[in-house]
């Protein structure tokens, strides 16, 4: 059986609106985009470049896709550790409103039951799924009981708003710390595993 994994660039207050570029997302009068590009250096991009060529696939929420399948088709010579195992491996893409064929190689839509569907997926041999920001669906997920380890990289900044990768449910979340590591611009990478409280 293999993992589900969380991977979320995050403010130390776990904002992950817009952590690109300005105009990302607005929603909310959100001002900060581009937030996260300052913290990112040369051991946090291998970081996710050894994340990334280990998946097995992604799962993906609409947003995200878009962004992505926009990009990395068309991506520069200096990106192609990214671009190489982005645009091959499998994507499952949640939306209510993308309809089949996707345009992006390798891409398919997760079902109306996003939960049975990725616990499917997860019983098939291969090597772990990568849930690449795409928070809502990440929710979903995590309410399911399906998100085995949470990959982070926690910026030192707080924004004082914007979206926020955990619901504020009231639901007990307990997780292990399994690795952790700061870079030179004092962000953390991190990943947690899910245990029992």
């Amino acid at each position: 059986m293999r993992k589900v994994i969380a991977f979320e660039w995050m403010s130390l207050d776990g904002v992950v609106q817009a952590p690109a570029f300005p105009g990302e997302d607005m929603t909310g009068d959100f001002t900060h985009g581009g937030w996260h590009l300052r913290y990112f250096e040369a051991e946090s991009m291998s970081w996710v470049v050894n994340n990334v060529t280990q998946a097995g696939g992604f799962l993906l929420g609409r947003r995200t896709y878009e962004i992505f399948a926009a990009h990395w088709p068309n991506a520069p010579v200096q990106e192609q550790a990214l671009a190489v195992p982005l645009n091959t491996l499998p994507k499952y893409v949640a939306s209510r409103t993308l309809k089949e064929p996707l345009g992006w190689r390798n891409a398919s839509l997760l079902g109306v039951d996003i939960a049975a569907q990725v616990g499917d997926l997860k019983r098939e041999a291969g090597n772990d799924l990568l849930a690449i920001g795409s928070t809502e669906l990440v929710r979903v997920l995590l309410a399911h009981d399906l998100v085995d380890e949470l990959r982070l990289m926690i910026d030192p900044v707080c924004l004082g708003g914007g979206k926020r990768f955990f619901p504020g449910n009231g639901t007990l979340l307990p997780l292990q710390l399994v690795a952790s590591q700061s870079v030179s611009t004092g962000a953390l990478l991190v990943t947690y595993a899910r245990t029992t409280a």
